[in-house]
């Protein structure tokens, strides 16, 4: 296993790509949290401070495939930088007007969210020209998704470290400037400087036009919703079994999960369809969901929490594989960066609705809903396989393909689809 990826971290430009997209991403990663305790800190309500997270993660999910397509048009140093300094000015404004001009505040924070450069899909569509062979880039993948949890569990660690040794405020700054070295650090390396996306169609639905596509961000969507349910659901259970410091152990624990399963997942070469396998793993996530519902006690949840964990990361490398399979030609970055829009905004709607039915039926109905969702996107992904299972793509390209390494006659791997 150690050596599986000890081969991608050794190839050249690959650990600096890795670790500077992730650095890149911080700001995003932290916003939410960065925000709330920056309006709190000014004396804003909760309410205020939601509000205005909301707007971030809103005008996020607007801006990553806007930019992802004029990545795929322009190429990387031209939007990844520009957009990331953007978004990072527009934090700065926002930190020094503070919560006293309002409309200054909401406009500063949508700007900072629409901005957000989408590194995300940028590193994935880099994989290719990076990585020799077949299964190092689809054993990547399965470490960009370890990589994302671990972000997600550290970056809000840095932002309480950054709060108590500072302020709210140097939160905001100091994530920020961060975040912009990365993107620099990415943009500046030759394999950035050096892709192109292949020839693309022009069409106005860019790579929505792809049906394999629609029906993968169909089913993620759900899986978006599953965990964002868990998260509010999680809050009502730590109520009553030992408030802040049990939620947070519950988070860590699907965080620790998605660790251990992408790991795991990446550590071997998997044969056969991608669809097909995507289906099993789907179906035993919203399985691995359902035992949350019992409630037994802390510890014990806490390992529930584990569990339910385990099957997302490899989900997520899964998807990343179809997503390259079905963008159409020239719009890999924006399909990336479509599924990120879409598994945001399905994480959100997870949140809204989980909060009505945990007020309706408490705790036991809040955990039902993850496992719900989850069968919802195995419905999706069942009734779109034929879709999912053919490549969208036959038309021959030119050598160079930003996705295609082995020359192969669609613009994605040509080994017999090993993943």
């Amino acid at each position: 296993m150690a050596t599986g990826y000890l081969d991608i971290l050794r190839a050249r430009h690959a650990t600096r790509l890795l670790v500077g997209t992730l650095v890149g991403r911080l700001p995003n990663a932290t916003a939410p949290i960065a925000i709330v305790l920056f309006v709190r800190a000014e004396g804003g309500s909760y309410s205020l401070a939601g509000v205005l997270a909301a707007v971030y993660g809103v005008a996020n999910a607007v801006g990553q495939p806007v930019l992802g397509r004029l990545v795929d048009l322009k190429g990387q140093p031209r939007v990844q930088l520009p957009a990331a300094s953007l978004s990072a000015l527009a934090m700065a404004v926002f930190a020094f007007v503070g919560t006293g001009a309002l409309v200054v505040a909401y406009a500063a924070v949508a700007l900072a969210g629409l901005f957000t450069p989408p590194l995300e899909g940028g590193l994935r569509a880099l994989w290719s020209s990076v990585l020799p062979k077949e299964e190092h880039v689809h054993r990547a993948y399965a470490l960009d998704a370890v990589a994302q949890e671990v972000m997600f569990a550290v970056g809000p660690l840095l932002v309480t470290v950054c709060v108590s040794l500072w302020s709210a405020q140097a939160a905001l700054l100091v994530l920020n400037v961060i975040g912009v070295l990365g993107a620099l650090s990415v943009v500046v390396s030759p394999p950035s400087r050096a892709w192109r996306s292949a020839p693309r169609e022009a069409h106005w639905l860019g790579a929505l036009r792809s049906p394999g596509l629609i029906a993968l961000l169909g089913a993620f969507l759900a899986v978006g919703m599953a965990l964002g349910s868990i998260t509010v659901a999680a809050v009502t259970y730590a109520d009553d079994h030992g408030g802040d410091v049990v939620y947070g152990w519950m988070m860590a624990g699907i965080g620790l999960g998605a660790l251990i399963g992408g790991i795991a997942y990446g550590a071997r070469q998997w044969a056969g369809e991608p669809a097909r396998r995507l289906q099993v793993i789907v179906a035993l996530l919203a399985v691995f969901y359902l035992p949350l519902t019992l409630m037994p006690g802390p510890v014990a949840m806490t390992l529930l929490t584990v569990l339910a964990g385990v099957f997302l990361a490899p989900a997520i490398a899964c998807a990343f594989v179809l997503v390259d399979r079905h963008a159409p030609r020239g719009t890999v970055t924006e399909a990336f960066s479509w599924l990120v829009t879409t598994f945001t905004v399905g994480a959100s709607l997870g949140t809204g609705v989980t909060g009505p039915v945990v007020e309706a039926g408490g705790a036991l109905w809040g955990f039902a809903v993850p496992g719900a969702a989850g069968g919802v996107s195995l419905l999706v992904l069942i009734a779109t396989g034929r879709v999912l299972a053919v490549p969208a793509r036959t038309a021959v390209v030119a050598a160079g393909s930003e996705n295609d390494p082995n020359r192969a006659v669609e613009p994605r791997f040509s080994s017999k689809d090993r993943a």
